[in-house]
């Protein structure tokens, strides 16, 4: 079983910044994508940013582009979220997940990740 943790997250003020923080632990192996994940109320969850763990590609959704960072943290199978420029709109509940290789479909595919934080909540005051 592969067990995923997030930590940070916060308040701040729009135009600031918040670092996420997530790591995945337990049967890591197979492993191919970790990715963030959003969900405000009453919305979707929605994909964010997430690494492609074989050669560390990045991707992003079109709205962070630019103002997130996906990037390794400390270990293989930990990654960090640097979000700057923040906006009220970018409030939610943010959410790291683990995919494995056998899971199709595209980086953004939140029925494709297996297992998942229990969720950090980011609040942007305007």
């Amino acid at each position: 079983q592969t067990h995923v943790v997030e930590s940070g997250g916060g308040s701040v003020q729009a135009g600031g910044s918040l670092r996420l923080s997530c790591h995945a632990s337990g049967d890591t192996s197979k492993i191919s994508y970790m990715g963030w994940f959003r969900q405000a109320p009453g919305r979707d969850r929605e994909g964010v940013a997430a690494m492609y763990i074989g050669d560390g590609d990045t991707f992003y959704a079109d709205d962070v582009k630019g103002r997130f960072r996906i990037s390794h943290a400390n270990t293989k199978y930990s990654v960090a979220l640097q979000m700057n420029s923040l906006k009220p709109e970018d409030s939610a509940t943010y959410y790291c997940a683990a995919r494995k290789e056998w899971s199709g479909g595209y980086w953004w595919d939140v029925l494709s990740y297996d297992s998942w934080g229990q969720g950090t909540q980011v609040t942007v005051a305007s």
